[in-house]
């Protein structure tokens, strides 16, 4: 059995790797409780009572341990996946996975050197049952070859629940890195794409003059040799929402459309997982709730056979060096000064 460990619990994320290499089969070995955010530590505690709490040299030097998760404040990240690599532990961090051009180039060097896997599970697809059947209905041709991805990822800000890194650039990344890279993965993957290039970006801060250096608005026009991509990010979900973000993805093909509505339907049908099929045959709505999770599962089995069946090592710097990309040269629009 696999054993893995959780470094940096900044980010409830987090529970996603834990629970999802948990069903996958591994066991969990330990995790450190060191943290900005106590509360999540404190629902660590509370969800695997068994589990020992370890410190991170600990953790990493421990050569029972197989695999290492983070999500911790996201400028840390590339570290610890670089320091757990090194001790001979494949890794699963939180998107985003780096946040500098310089920590992007350490990565991939310490792969290469390792034999290692450094895989960042972008959520928005990999543990969104919608997002799993929809890419099942692309690659089974339900709407022909895919023209073009419209990704948008808003967020509800609730500023007072945040730690003070959450506000600083230079901790998140900006909006795009920090965001955007869910949808950038999810433009290279429902489009087959193996590369892209970054036609235009903006970020902005429109509705938080507190924090003159914070991006609640983000967007990026992306294109490859199969297709278009545009994204647009922000965090201006309103109190009257009744979940978090109202997240959505549009795949235009040939032949159809797919819309996904991830987390509401705002038109009225209740839960999570909507998916709707347009085609010459009509009008067709999945509730994909039950769709299974493979990301997980494939992962685990990846670090027994030493194979990228969850997500090829190429994909995963592929959206990292566009995310970095679309950030670096983003227009800066709507600024406020602090008030």
């Amino acid at each position: 059995m696999f054993r893995f460990a959780a470094i940096g619990i900044d980010h409830g994320h987090i529970f996603n790797h834990i629970d999802g290499l948990l069903d996958a089969g591994a066991e969990f070995a330990g995790f450190c409780p060191h943290s900005s955010v106590p509360a999540l530590v404190d629902a660590v505690r509370k969800q695997h009572p068994d589990v020992p709490e370890v410190s991170r040299d600990d953790l990493l030097t421990d050569a029972s341990i197989d695999a290492v998760c983070i999500a911790a404040i996201p400028r840390d990240r590339a570290g610890l996946a670089i320091r757990a690599m090194q001790a001979g532990k494949d890794v699963i961090v939180d998107k985003p996975g780096v946040t500098s051009f310089e920590q992007l180039e350490a990565v991939q060097r310490t792969v290469d050197d390792t034999g290692r896997m450094f895989s960042v599970c972008f959520s928005e697809r990999h543990c969104v049952p919608s997002a799993v059947k929809a890419g099942k209905l692309v690659q089974q041709g339900a709407i022909g070859k895919v023209v073009q991805t419209i990704g948008m990822g808003p967020h509800r800000l609730a500023a007072g629940t945040r730690p003070d890194w959450f506000f600083d650039p230079d901790a998140f990344g900006g909006i795009i890195v920090d965001i955007a890279s869910h949808q950038i993965d999810q433009f290279l993957f429902y489009t087959g794409s193996d590369s892209g290039e970054v036609v235009a970006s903006s970020v902005g801060n429109f509705g938080t003059p507190q924090s003159a250096q914070f991006q609640d608005f983000g967007e990026v026009l992306l294109r490859s040799n199969k297709a278009s991509g545009y994204v647009r990010v922000d965090w201006f979900t309103p109190d009257g929402l009744p979940t978090w973000g109202d997240g959505r993805l549009t795949i235009l093909g040939t032949e159809g459309y797919i819309e996904l509505r991830k987390y509401v339907d705002i038109g009225g049908r209740e839960g999570k997982d909507h998916l709707f099929l347009v085609d010459r045959s009509g009008v067709q709505h999945i509730d994909c709730s039950n769709e299974p999770l493979e990301y997980f599962t494939r992962f685990v089995a990846d670090m027994r056979d030493r194979t990228d069946t969850a997500m090829s090592q190429q994909h995963v710097f592929e959206v990292c060096r566009l995310a970095l990309e679309a950030q670096h040269k983003a227009a800066h629009i709507g600024e406020r000064k602090a008030a």
